[in-house]
């Protein structure tokens, strides 16, 4: 049995990350949902060579997450796992540092209405995107 060398990371967030293959179309919400989620990996392809695992969306309450204070009740909420082989070429302050404020396309599929089109990770009422390391031994 292969010992694995890479780290796995969870990214939660309000913003519709949904991957959806769409060709360029600047009207259509599925090109733009793409844009997102490409806006997302190459973000952190800036540091690291992500592999993606897998991106769902489920509605989940979250007064439990680690999101902004101004978020209350049941939202959609993306998740995206992703792994890296070079496991010193990032973490999750590194993660948090290059994405925030990183502009958005919004109103797709979220539930929220939010004051700014950017990814958030330092304000402590308005985070919208949340990282966390994933312990391969769970």
């Amino acid at each position: 049995m292969a010992i694995s060398n890479t780290m796995q990371f969870k990214i939660k967030t309000l913003i519709d990350i949904t991957e959806t293959n769409a060709r360029f179309n600047k009207t259509d919400p599925a090109w733009q949902q793409q844009q997102n989620f490409l806006t997302v990996l190459q973000t952190i392809g800036l540091r690291t060579n992500p592999t993606l695992v897998s991106v769902t969306v489920d509605k989940l309450p979250v007064k439990y997450l680690d999101f902004g204070t101004a978020y209350k009740g049941y939202h959609n909420v993306w998740t995206m796992l992703f792994s890296i082989e070079a496991v010193d070429s990032t973490s999750v302050e590194i993660l948090e540092n290059d994405i925030n404020n990183v502009p958005v396309i919004n109103k797709l599929d979220e539930t929220i209405d939010f004051l700014q089109s950017v990814f958030k990770t330092k304000d402590q009422e308005f985070k919208n995107i949340i990282f966390k390391y994933v312990d391969n031994n769970d």
